[in-house]
């Protein structure tokens, strides 16, 4: 006999794969802080600090189709909405303690997200010494394209990645400048958490974020990875 709920269960996230009919289902959202070291100077940062997760939820997902523009919310209580461009990581099986030499055997493959962040709610968490969900882990914080399988992805380790507002250069580096790089992540990530198949992780953002507004179009990359084209409403 089926079970029964007392409430109606929220429909799976799940988002394409480039090349199948069938989609990944979203798990859980890791996201790396400060992986990038000019972005961690301009947080007020420097160096290669430990590195360290928060999450979201994964309702958190805007899952964008290839070839469209996805549309977000302006949030609500913030007066500064930042963008931070990532190449997401999917993860394809599961493991705990997994080392950096094996953690590519993981992966499922790759996409462009966003880490949109309510910059000045956490900031205020930060000054008072508490966690930062409310500005980070809020409804559509984090839209994400297309899913590329590992193999045919290409080098994403010294891809390019950018991303520009209206038209105009925000954000432009390479995979390569991550301070913890993708099997490092892995490593430590798996050291605190059991992954499982339908992990994201977000592995970091370079320099460049800053504020966006209601009208903003935001289209960003990481070569060889389907384009992220988000608008807020």
């Amino acid at each position: 006999m089926a079970s029964e709920y007392v409430v109606s269960p929220p429909p799976m996230v799940s988002i394409p794969v480039v090349g199948e009919t069938g989609r990944f289902p979203v798990h859980r959202i890791y996201c790396v802080g400060r992986n990038y070291e000019e972005h961690a100077k301009e947080m007020g940062f420097t160096g290669r600090e430990p590195p360290f997760f928060f999450l979201k939820p994964a309702s958190a997902a805007v899952v964008v189709e290839a070839g469209q523009t996805g549309t977000i919310a302006y949030p609500t209580l913030t007066k500064n909405l930042h963008h931070e461009i990532e190449l997401v990581v999917a993860i394809g099986k599961a493991g705990r303690n997994i080392k950096a030499a094996d953690a590519m055997q993981y992966i499922y493959g790759y996409a462009v997200g966003l880490d949109m962040t309510r910059r000045d709610l956490q900031n205020d968490m930060k000054k008072q010494g508490r966690p930062w969900c409310i500005g980070k882990a809020f409804e559509q914080s984090a839209p994400v394209g297309p899913i590329v399988p590992a193999a045919r992805a290409g080098d994403v380790a010294s891809a390019e990645i950018w991303l520009q507002v209206n038209g105009q250069d925000r954000q432009r580096s390479h995979v390569s400048k991550l301070i913890w790089n993708i099997a490092e992540t892995i490593e430590h990530l798996s050291a605190a958490w059991d992954l499982q198949p339908g992990d994201l992780i977000y592995t970091g953002t370079p320099e460049g974020v800053a504020a966006v507004v209601a009208g903003d179009t935001l289209v960003g990359g990481v070569a060889g990875l389907p384009e992220l084209s988000v608008k807020v409403a």
